[in-house]
Parts: C-alpha cells; structure tokens; sequence
C-alpha cells in the first residue's frame, strides 16, 4: 500500500477554513439578525417615538417646567449635567427600541382581545381595497403569519411521511384533521388529511387527503421536522432528540 501524499499549503489551508468559517458562521448570522432587528424598530418606530415625546413635550409645555424644553427642541438628547453635555447616540436608542418593544407589546394585547381582532380586521379589509397594496399583502401576510405565529394549529400534529405521488417515493408531512366525510364512506377507508410543507420555503405546500393506513408516523415533532424542511434535509434530529420524542409518545 502506498503512504499517502502530504497534503499541500492550499488543500490544509482550504480544510481548516472551512472549519473555521463552520464554526464561527452560526454566531455571525445570529448577532447580524439581532443588529439588523434592532435597527429595523430604531428605523421603523424607535426614533418616530423619540420625536413625537419631543413634540408632544414642546407643544404641551408651559410654566417654568417646561421653559428648558420650549428653548431646546432636542431636549431629550441634552443631559444638562454638566452643561453642553449630551447624551449618548446609543443611550437615545437604546430608549427608543425599549419604547417600540413596549408599543409592539401593547399592539399584540390589543389585538388579542375581541375588540382588538375586529379593528384588525377593519383595517386589513380597509388595505386589501387599495389596488396596488391588495396585489402583495396577502402574500407577505401569510409568510408573516407562518414565521411570526405560535403555530397552534399544528400544536397537536402528527408528523408522518406520505408518498404523494409515486411508490417508493416519501415525502415528510404534518396530519392536520379528519379527511372528507363523504370521500371516507365513498372509498371504505378511513382518511385524514395530511399538510405537505415546501421546501426550503415551509410557509407553503399542499394538503393531501390520504388513508390513514397509507401513512407512516415519524417519532419527529413539529419543529423538529419543519427544521428539517427548511435546512433542506441538513438539520435532522439527533439520537439524543429522537430518543426523547420516542419516550413522549409513549407517554398516556
């Protein structure tokens, strides 16, 4: 048996790279999220909120409370210890993501209740008649309603694989209900109806209308499976993971 060649500068170089590029990459993705999250609500909603207590402040003002206020627009940004002294640019944000944090949480309390849900409706009727708007936001509000939910609809699925279209050939899918009464009596089997899920776009796909006796479960749960989709097949469960799902289905 021959020894192997050493590797060369570029093949080492080229290895331990990679590795290098492996293991730092899911780090610099999550930070480069959450700096992009923070300057979306400092962008979007922080600084408008800023600005409107600084309006709000200098149009109320009156009396000797308010003579700082009415002679400095910016008086937020001046700390007035010691004078001509500002406040830090990062502390003025810091506020303002912490107030729109507050104001997005307020929102989702309100549409939460009866009355909230019904003014939401109101407006998503008022959007869905502007021509240009109603082309789009019934696109992004799925997509949004998909990443952005608790996924309660599909808190007590089922995980299964189904072959949708040829023998032999499966696909990974989530039991969502009973099928059709009227096909069930038709065909003599019982059948459920399974969400066949996209890939890597999981917010979409196509429900089938199966036998149940055609489907196979997987010990997978809904998270763990839409991972699975999205990653394209990379993130699978680990034995560690498939070992603990196990035990929870076995469980009364």
């Amino acid at each position: 048996m021959e020894p192997s060649s050493p590797e060369t500068f570029t093949q080492d170089f080229r290895r331990f790279f990679v590795r290098g590029l492996a293991a730092l990459l899911p780090t610099l993705i999550t930070l480069l999220l959450l700096i992009k999250i923070w300057s979306f609500l400092w962008e979007s909603v922080g600084q408008y909120l800023i600005r409107g207590i600084e309006d709000a402040a200098d149009a109320a003002g009156s009396g000797p409370a308010w003579a700082y206020v009415q002679s400095h627009p910016n008086w937020f940004h001046d700390t007035g210890l010691p004078p001509n002294v500002q406040t830090p640019p990062w502390f003025i944000q810091l506020v303002g993501v912490l107030l729109s944090l507050v104001l997005i949480y307020s929102i989702g309390l309100f549409v939460g209740n009866f009355m909230g849900r019904f003014y939401q409706r109101l407006v998503e009727r008022a959007v869905r008649r502007i021509p240009l708007i109603r082309a789009v936001y019934p696109a992004i509000k799925q997509v949004t309603d998909f990443l952005l939910a608790d996924h309660q609809q599909f808190a007590g699925s089922r995980v299964v694989a189904v072959e949708p279209h040829a023998r032999g050939i499966w696909s990974i899918g989530l039991v969502t209900g009973p099928g059709v009464a009227r096909l069930s009596s038709v065909v003599g089997k019982e059948m459920i109806s399974v969400f066949v899920p996209s890939s890597p776009t999981a917010f979409s796909g196509y429900v089938l209308v199966v036998p149940r006796d055609s489907v196979v479960e997987l010990p997978l749960s809904v998270e763990q499976a839409l991972r699975l989709l999205v990653s394209g097949g990379v993130v699978t469960p680990t034995p560690e993971e498939l070992r603990r799902r196990l035990e929870q289905i076995k469980m009364p």
